[in-house]
């Protein structure tokens, strides 16, 4: 999978994709498997953080104000744990692939 001119290295969009037809209780255990797992890895960080976000728009466009919400939620607290948690270059590769 390609999320605009990157690269993706983990299955979180189909995770999220797959977990989106049982609906909300799937997204959030998705959410909380995806984040327990893998917030130690800036890679994968890096990647759920724009995975959500893409998820967010993705949603709002379709007027599903229940996802918009959930992936707003998850995308703020994922996007603030790795501004306060990643340093040096690990924070400047967050900030160089998000922006």
């Amino acid at each position: 999978m390609k999320l605009f001119d990157y690269q993706c290295v983990t299955t979180f969009w189909d995770d999220f994709t797959i977990a989106e037809v049982f609906g909300k209780d799937a997204i959030i255990d998705t959410y909380n498997r995806a984040f327990e797992g893998w917030k130690s890895n800036f890679i994968y960080l890096t990647e759920l953080v724009m995975v959500l976000n893409h998820k967010l728009w993705y949603w709002s466009e379709r007027d599903n104000p229940e996802y918009t919400e959930l992936y707003n939620i998850f995308y703020e607290e994922t996007s603030q744990y790795a501004e306060e948690n990643l340093k040096g270059e690990q924070l400047e590769y967050y900030y160089r692939v998000t922006d």
